[in-house]
């Protein structure tokens, strides 16, 4: 299913290696506060949070995003 969502996004050196959804903005900035803070390689590994349109799906009783549609 395709669904805008807000996703928490792991760069490592500048490839997208996680993704998670969040609740909402707020909650996604919080998490990645608390993610800066616990970084000790803060050079090659950023994250940034983003309200895009994903391709989701239902797995283990969670929903995951299984394709970013970046536009």
């Amino acid at each position: 299913m395709v669904e805008t969502v807000i996703a928490l996004l792991m760069f490592v050196n500048h490839e997208i290696k996680e993704h998670r959804i969040q609740p909402s903005m707020s909650a996604c900035l919080k998490g990645k506060r608390i993610a800066e803070r616990q970084l000790k390689d803060k050079g090659s590994i950023q994250y940034k949070c983003i309200k895009s349109k994903a391709e989701t799906e239902i797995y283990i009783g969670e929903k995951s995003i299984k394709k970013l549609i970046l536009e």
